[in-house]
Order: structure tokens, then sequence, then C-alpha cells
């Protein structure tokens, strides 16, 4: 770490709305995990806090960077436990079991492999937007506690079986099922190994190996590219359903006994059912870009529909405000304060989703099969340059206000049109340089007339798309 420690600036490309993400050895540093470090923990002995977990993914670079923000915290005296390797969610459940202050994780999620970074939550919130940038100006500023007691020890602790032991606690299914899963030699590995474990039925496991070089496959389950070996294994032992998770296992991916992908959106229509009868007239979160098939579900089943912003972040807060037992997102975060904390684990997602087949006495894609049917477009990303995009959906929104059309607009995040033949959306990403788009009709030939309206509204704004369903 060669640079000044006292006035670090980081790169402004690595900070995220919801988290830290960069290039190692190129806008990601060690000198750059010592300055989090030492800026979170500010943060929060500034704000009375005193005790942090920290753990790291699998990728071959997490060692090196967990090392030196650990250094970063104890530099301002904050008691760390290193809870080690392993998934994202097992860090959120060590602040909340030991009753911590807050918990950083070195992870580059489902980046390629030689991306990494920092998710961070203070006490039990996520830690995002201003306050990633405010993390900054104080490592810019090295505006650091005074008069700092000595440095204490970190505490290397063992949380994974006590996590594990968590996941399967309330378990209620019956009927063994035979499941395939999926780790794409991500930091969920080890747990998925310990999770099948303890769970009744017949589970076969791919890539468990946890290795940051991911040899396999890259481990994002939302890309249905990355799903080939899964559905190769579902169909080759004719097994129930499978489970993928993405590199730090806060994401899941869900194919049926058909070999069909369960979407996100599908998995909280299904997941709904289940929490519904527990809890009647709940609200139930989904980001902008669900199918409306969801929501009308949501509604059928006697709970309150709420359509929010995407971003896990966002979500989460959501969900706290709400008091809400069920949240998620189409890009497969799914959230369960239902029995559990509310916290993105698709390690315990899964559990539930076993839970919900066994009881049911259908297959997965029997109760797939009952879900209503909708045309949509997958998520679509149009590069759009990072000072234009907001500018874009500002003018789509005017002219939408001006156009007399009738349809119904809503802006909680970009725009989504609802008219007779369905929806479409377009939202400025948070993360990159693009615009997402989206739109879902009853019917084919309605899919392909709100596709051609979006084009047409991206045209009047100089942005050129072309898509066919």
């Amino acid at each position: 770490m060669n640079e000044n420690i006292d006035n670090h600036k980081f790169d402004p490309t690595i900070l995220r709305e919801y988290d830290i993400r960069g290039t190692v050895g190129k806008n990601l540093r060690s000198s750059d995990a010592y300055a989090v470090g030492r800026a979170f923990g500010t943060i929060l002995r500034r704000g009375g806090g005193r005790k942090i977990a920290v753990g790291y993914d699998g990728r071959v670079s997490s060692p090196e960077l967990e090392r030196a923000l650990v250094a970063g915290l104890t530099a301002v005296g904050v008691e760390v436990k290193r809870i080690g390797i392993g998934p994202t969610p097992m860090l959120y459940y060590a602040v909340f079991d030991l009753e911590l202050d807050g918990g950083i994780q070195v992870t580059g999620s489902h980046n390629p492999p030689d991306q990494n970074g920092f998710k961070m939550m203070l006490g039990r919130s996520p830690f995002y937007g201003e306050n990633i940038q405010r993390l900054a100006r104080i490592s810019a500023s090295g505006d650091w506690p005074a008069n700092q007691e000595k440095n204490i020890a970190p505490e290397i602790i063992n949380v994974l079986s006590n996590y594990i032991a968590r996941l399967v606690k309330d378990f209620r299914g019956s009927k063994p099922l035979k499941l395939v899963w999926d780790a794409g030699n991500g930091a969920a590995g080890e747990a998925m190994q310990r999770l099948t474990e303890r769970l009744p039925g017949e589970h076969i496991l791919l890539f468990a190996d946890i290795d940051g070089t991911f040899p396999n496959h890259h481990p994002d389950p939302t890309v249905e590219e990355n799903l080939v070996d899964l559905k190769q294994a579902v169909a080759a032992h004719q097994a129930d359903f499978g489970i993928g998770f993405d590199g730090d296992g806060d994401r899941i991916g869900i194919i049926d006994g058909k070999g069909r992908v369960l979407w996100g959106d599908q998995i909280l229509s299904l997941l709904a059912r289940q929490v519904l009868l527990d809890q009647p007239g709940a609200p139930i979160i989904a980001d902008c870009k669900a199918s409306q098939g969801l929501f009308d579900e949501i509604t059928r089943l006697g709970g309150q529909p709420v359509m929010w912003k995407t971003g896990h972040s966002l979500i989460k807060v959501k969900l706290k405000e709400l008091n809400a037992p069920l949240a998620g997102e189409m890009s497969g975060h799914i959230f369960i304060a239902d029995r559990y904390y509310g916290f993105d684990d698709a390690l315990y997602v899964a559990v539930r989703m076993i839970e919900l087949v066994a009881q049911s006495g259908l297959s997965l894609a029997d109760l797939r099969d009952q879900l209503p049917v909708w045309h949509n477009t997958p998520e679509i990303r149009i590069e759009c340059d990072e000072a234009r995009k907001f500018a874009v959906i500002d003018e789509v929104k005017a002219r939408l206000a001006a156009s007399g059309l009738g349809e119904t607009v809503i802006d909680i995040d970009g725009v989504r049109v609802l008219n007779a033949e369905g929806w479409w959306l377009l939202r400025a990403s948070n993360t990159q340089a693009v615009l997402v788009a989206r739109a879902e009709a009853k019917s084919p030939d309605g899919l392909k007339r709100l596709v051609v309206r979006l084009a047409a509204e991206l045209s009047q704004s100089g942005i050129s798309f072309s898509y066919t369903p």
C-alpha cells in the first residue's frame, strides 16, 4: 500500500449504487480495501457501533483484500469478527445472530473472476447510495476519529455450522425429493454441501468446490446459458427440480423437472402462496420489472401487491418499512422475512421452495403450469451514455404526459406504461451506462406491438433499438 493512506481517493467508477466493485489491479487494490475499512470503521464508531463481521468469497483476490480491509477496520478501533470464506448471506446471518453493529463481505458477486468488491451493512440495514459517497469523502479527507485506543486484534470465528442449522431450523418438508444443486464453484459451495446433508431426499451436487476462476461456467443463474449443466443433470437424473446459485450465494436460479427456468417473479408467485397462508393480507413487494401476472396473483391470493424500485438494497429497505414478509426481484434476489431475517439468502429460498413443493403434493412443473401465462421479453440492456441515460427517461416521461393516449404510467423507477395490450418498461440502470427495457403482453402479437411502441419512444430520444420477440 504505497499510496497516502491518510488521504485516499477511490477511482470513482468503483463506487456503485449498492456496493463497491472494480477490477483487481486496475481500479481496485489492497490500498482501497484498507481505506474502505478505515472509512467504514469511522462511520461505525461515530454512530456508536464497535463490532463488525467480515467475510469473503472464493475469488483468488479475496483473501488479500480481506486482510487489508480488516487492517483498516482495526486501525480505527473496530472489533472484527472474521468469519472466513462463505456466501454473503452467511455474513448477514452473522450480523443478526451475533448482534453486531455491521458487516462487510469481500465479494465480486456474479462479476468476472478478475473483479471484486465489498457489500456492506450498517446495523441491520444495507449500506448503499449516499452512504457509499460519504465513505469516499471521509477517505479522501483523512477525517479519522481522534485519540483512538490501541488496535484490537481481530477474532476468527466459525459461524458456518450455526448458519446451516438456522437454514433448516423450521423446515416443514416431509416428502423426500430428488434435487440437483449447482454452486458454479462460487462461495456457496461448502454451505450447499453441508445443507444438503441435513435435508431429506436425494441430492446431486454440481461444482461445489469453491474456485474463484469459475472453471465450469460463470456463476450467474439469471443468464440461461449458465444453467445448461443444471438442466442436463436434472434431465439425466430425472430430478424433481434443480437449484443454482450466483457467485456469492445471494441470488437463486431454479429449473423445473421439464427443464424450464423459473424466473424471479415466478419464484415469488409460488412463495406468495405459502407465505400468505401464514400471513393473510400481507404486503408482498416486487421490483418494477416483474410480471403483471405476479401482481395479479398476489391480489388473487388476498395479499397486497407492492411495486417498487429495482435494487436489492432498495427492496430490503422497503420490506423493513412495510414489515412485509416477502419481496423479490427479477434478478433472483428473494427476501423472506416470514420465519427468517428478511435479507436475500438463496440457500434459504431453496429450503423454502423444497418445503413448498414437498407439501403441495404436486411437482414444481405442475405448480409452474398453474401460474398465469403472459408473453414477455427478457431484460433488454441498451447502451446509453452515463450522462444521457436519466435525461432519456425524463424525455420519455414528458412525451407520455403530453400524449393523451390514456395509458397508465407508473414512474417509481423509470417508466412502466400499461395499456390494453400489457405493459412496457424503460429505466436507467443505477450501476451501468445502459437503459433497461422490458415488455409483457397477453398475446404474442400484443407483445410485438408493445416492442414497436417502445422502440418509437426511444427513437424520438435518438436511441436506436431493435428487438424481435
